[in-house]
């Protein structure tokens, strides 16, 4: 499940994924989120924390992921990716490499540091 996060500015859009994370949530929660913003900016400033309680992404979701990152792939100014689980810091730190915004990757223990750098 993806949950919209709160108290960020307005220039950063922000998810926490809980549980396991499916195509659906990425088709009815976030793709949507990402092309509403879209249409009020030209690029964006993206946290994604996948906490203790995240457990896993369904394989639609793996796709849609990749998906979204590469459709919208010159709009990603910054990235933060907070995550404990080392192959999605993995794959983060790959898909840095294609786009022209900036990506940082942080530990769950690092989020209040994530919020600020996304935000700045």
């Amino acid at each position: 499940m993806l949950e919209r996060m709160k108290g960020l500015p307005d220039s950063v859009l922000g998810f926490e994924a809980k549980g396991e994370v499916t195509g659906a949530d990425y088709e009815t929660v976030l793709i949507p989120a990402v092309d509403e913003m879209l249409a009020r900016r030209k690029h964006l400033r993206f946290l994604y924390h996948l906490g203790a309680n995240f457990v896993g992404f369904e394989a639609k979701a793996v796709w849609d992921d990749a998906k979204v990152g590469l459709q919208h792939a010159a709009a990603w100014e910054r990235v933060a990716v907070v995550t404990d689980v080392e192959w999605v810091r993995t794959a983060v730190k790959a898909f840095a490499l294609i786009i022209p915004g900036h990506v940082r990757v942080f530990h769950n223990r690092e989020l209040t540091e994530a919020r600020q750098w996304v935000s700045e």
